[in-house]
Order: structure tokens, then C-alpha cells, then sequence
């Protein structure tokens, strides 16, 4: 799974933005025509955040934070190294974003 972090500023403009998501589209099609793309989404602002035994509700992560997650993508690869070398085309390496790569632990239910 890769979890991305940062990436393109809320102020950026238009084309800014168009000429970014013309970037993802294409590492999106290398990725599946390669067989290695299953899924990703990007993820909306804001959300809440539920913790404690009491459950305290609080709202964020705000846009401002360095941390926040903004998409995700899962991928089929033989392992983490080969993953590791599936996020040469992520653009936004040259705008600030960074990518998390986990290992997803498959759990067949009964």
C-alpha cells in the first residue's frame, strides 16, 4: 500500500493542479499496464479523529499539517523492495509529497 503525504498546495492554481493530475493519470497507466495498479483514492479535507476509551471526537487533520494523508494507492508487488521501486514515478516527490509504503497483511475470513 502507498499512503501519500503533502503534495500539491490549496493555493496552487488551475493549471497547476491540471498539469499535476496529468502526471498521476499517466504514473496511474504505467502502474496498471504493468499489472501492478489495483486501487487508490484521494482522500477529501478534514475528517474527525475518535480516541480514548471515552471516545473523544475532535475534528482534523487540518490542510496546513506537513503529515497529511492524502490518497492512497494499493499495489501488487512481489515484495516491499519491489514496491519501493514502483514510486519512481510519483509526482509529487518534486513538489514536497512523500510516500509511505506498508505491506498489507491479507486476512482470509471463514
Amino acid at each position: 500500500m502507498f499512503i501519500f503525504h503533502g503534495g500539491m498546495p490549496s493555493d496552487a492554481s488551475p493549471e497547476q493542479m491540471q498539469a499535476n493530475m496529468g502526471k498521476w493519470f499517466g504514473w496511474i497507466e504505467k502502474l496498471s499496464k504493468d499489472g501492478k495498479y489495483v486501487a487508490g483514492e484521494p482522500l477529501l479535507p478534514g475528517g474527525k479523529l475518535i480516541q480514548g476509551k471515552n471516545k473523544s471526537v475532535t475534528d482534523g487533520p487540518y490542510t496546513e499539517g506537513k503529515e497529511l494523508v492524502g490518497g492512497f494507492f494499493i499495489v501488487n508487488a512481489a515484495d516491499i523492495n519491489e514496491a519501493v521501486k514502483l514510486c519512481d514515478g510519483y509526482p509529487d516527490y518534486e513538489i514536497g509529497g512523500s510516500i509511505q509504503v506498508r505491506q498489507v497483511l491479507k486476512i482470509d475470513m471463514p
